[in-house]
């Protein structure tokens, strides 16, 4: 002991018991309530193998103790984290926002929580954020709007000790489930409508990612023009990178062909909004001179000038699908392997019949502009 430190009279010392939320666990609850300590944790899973009588006194005893499960306790108890890892492509894409958004209503009302991680449309960051969550033992994993991997990564997928759940039509035939919408029916919903109207020459701006929603579209926008005897012509065939800047690009070229299209179905809404700005560029009208088709329904679809008309996927209830689907495999059931939802049509200003003269060649050059 120091020699300027005074002696401490031991006989004066007082020692304060912890509080009781401090040291209180599971046992302790058991044994106040009277039951096994299984039995308390069953009640506070809200396990429907508890009594509800006995279950809302373990509970109470657990709120007037201020008790609180440890989530690290939980998980070496059951194997699992209650969490959830989610790989987008982005998070600036408004369509991801409200898929997700959807997921987690699902999760969130079963006590988990979602882990985000961004791909930046990258594969290989894509199967390293899928193999990261793997090694911090979430309990499955969701690849939503943008999923990139290629037929390589079926086995390595396939191979994983927890569920993988596809959403958006990404490739999905190499993966156990997946949920999507009928992306060949839409776009050949799409063309039908505006083929109705009267178009006959109607361009596709698509996405040159490669993705299988691409190709999808693509197909039921050539299914379209069949079923209707419309050629199908190379030329009115483009693709971008399903943002405004490429759509813009691809619609600049579409006008400046000797014969422009009447109508373009684009890929998606963002691809749309750059074809708009494209068009108004030019000083031409829509609908008047050409009319125009997105896909996706944004929210900012119903305030372009003028409204969008596109194909509204649903995208709130695809985010609840999913997280659906995965709950079902954690709990040891097969549900389908796809599950596709419907599309629905909305038309509102952009799209109308064609002039009632051609606007080929040089109807569609503004005097002066070059074009």
């Amino acid at each position: 002991m120091s020699p300027d430190r005074p002696a401490v009279d031991r006989t004066q010392l007082r020692i304060e018991p912890m509080k009781k939320n401090d040291t209180l666990s599971i046992k302790d609850i058991a044994r106040s309530a009277q039951v096994s300590h299984s039995t308390v944790s069953r009640a506070l899973r809200n396990s429907p193998l508890v009594n509800a009588a006995t279950a809302a006194r373990i509970r109470r005893i657990a709120v007037e103790s201020n008790f609180r499960v440890s989530a690290v306790g939980r998980s070496l108890a059951t194997g699992r984290t209650n969490s959830i890892g989610v790989v987008v492509s982005s998070i600036s894409d408004p369509f991801i926002a409200e898929v997700v958004g959807g997921l987690e209503e699902v999760t969130s009302a079963r006590g988990y929580s979602l882990i985000l991680a961004t791909s930046q449309g990258d594969p290989e960051r894509e199967i390293k954020m899928v193999r990261t969550f793997e090694e911090r033992r979430v309990d499955g994993v969701v690849l939503t709007g943008g999923s990139h991997l290629g037929p390589g990564y079926a086995p390595l997928i396939a191979g994983m000790n927890i569920p993988v759940v596809v959403m958006n039509g990404q490739r999905t035939a190499i993966f156990a489930y997946s949920v999507a919408v009928d992306n060949v029916a839409a776009g050949h919903a799409a063309v039908r409508f505006l083929a109705q109207l009267g178009h006959r020459r109607i361009a596709y701006i698509g996405d040159r990612s490669g993705c299988e929603s691409n190709t999808a579209r693509q197909t039921g926008y050539r299914q379209g023009l069949a079923a209707h005897d419309l050629p199908y012509v190379p030329e009115l065939v483009l693709v971008g990178d399903a943002q405004p800047e490429s759509g813009l690009l691809a619609m600049e070229q579409l006008l400046s062909l000797v014969e422009p299209p009447t109508a373009v179905f684009c890929y998606d809404d963002l691809t749309a909004l750059g074809a708009l700005s494209a068009i108004t560029r030019r000083h031409l009208r829509v609908p008047e001179d050409i009319s125009v088709v997105g896909f996706d329904d944004l929210l900012i679809a119903s305030y372009t000038q003028p409204p969008l008309t596109t194909i509204r996927q649903p995208k709130r209830q695809m985010g609840q699908l999913a997280g659906e689907t995965l709950f079902n495999l954690l709990a040891g059931t097969r549900p389908p392997n796809t599950r596709r939802l419907p599309t629905e049509l909305i038309v509102r200003e952009s799209t109308a019949p064609p002039p009632k003269e051609s606007r080929a060649g040089s109807a569609f050059r503004v005097p002066g502009s070059g074009f």
